[in-house]
């Protein structure tokens, strides 16, 4: 057994995007190449609309994927494909804007708006894939009770149980995890895959570590293959892991390519109004 220690802590930022919405910036550009192959990750737990009502308007993504995962909430959703829904409490939406999207997210006055988006990088050769979306409604995603933790599995696997998706272009793991008061809970994981937790309720203790993790604090481990978290009062958090790409990373505010060049080109896309390859 190798377990998997804590290599870096990162503590969320405020921040404001989209329209003037509220929200806590875990993962950027600053972190990116550590957590490869997770870009960005957005926190966000409200309960006043003001904070986050104005929303996202379209927007261009490309090279990418976004994940977003709604805890509690509403947001409404469209985008230049044609595509519109609504993502509700317990719910994933899995983007996969490839080639080249535009899209919107307005989130709906509601009694808390809380969840998190998180980008996942594409493969230079996936990166002009063409776009898809993903619901994953609440049925969706496989609810698991055992003795130690919950574990709702938003994508990949747990003990032989699938969760709504796995990751067409990028296998990935999604797991929301709630540890049981004063029980430790442990996981076995590919050894070569980056693995991130993301602490939204609670303290846990993770790996060996003599300290515990708070809220909005996102933990990379160290390789291995084993994971092991303990909390005394009971912690919640996602736990995500993929295999690294460790390809160049050229990054232009909604789009991620490999080179200056290629983000270069898709801006001057967008200005000639050639951006969306699939319409």
């Amino acid at each position: 057994m190798k377990l998997r220690t804590i290599k870096e802590t990162v503590k969320g930022r405020a921040s404001v995007d989209g329209a003037g919405v509220h929200l806590n910036r875990v993962l950027s550009r600053r972190n990116a190449e550590k957590f490869d192959p997770f870009l960005l990750l957005d926190a966000f737990d409200s309960t006043d609309p003001a904070d986050y009502i104005k929303g996202f308007p379209m927007h261009p993504h490309r090279g990418i994927e976004t994940v977003t995962y709604l805890i509690e909430g509403e947001i409404e959703h469209m985008d230049s494909l044609g595509n519109e829904g609504v993502i509700t409490s317990g719910a994933c939406q899995w983007m996969t804007a490839g080639s080249g999207i535009l899209h919107q997210e307005m989130p709906q006055p509601s009694e808390r708006m809380f969840g998190l988006q998180l980008w996942v990088n594409l493969a230079a050769k996936k990166k002009m894939t063409e776009p898809t979306y993903r619901d994953i409604t609440p049925d969706l995603v496989t609810k698991v009770d055992d003795e130690d933790a919950a574990i709702a599995i938003v994508a990949g696997e747990y003990k032989g149980h699938k969760g709504g998706m796995r990751g067409e272009h990028l296998p990935v793991t999604f797991l929301d995890v709630t540890v049981k008061a004063g029980h430790t809970w442990t996981l076995e994981t590919p050894e070569d895959e980056n693995l991130f937790a993301f602490v939204m309720h609670g303290e846990a203790v993770f790996g060996d570590s003599a300290k515990a993790s708070g809220e909005k604090e996102a933990v990379l481990f160290d390789y291995g293959d084993t994971f092991k978290a303990y909390s005394e009062n009971g912690a919640r958090f996602v736990l995500v892991s993929g295999q690294p790409l460790n390809e160049p990373i050229a990054w232009g505010g909604p789009i991620v390519m490999n080179t200056n060049e290629e983000l270069q080109l898709a801006f001057d896309e967008l200005d000639r109004g050639t951006f969306i390859k699939n319409q």
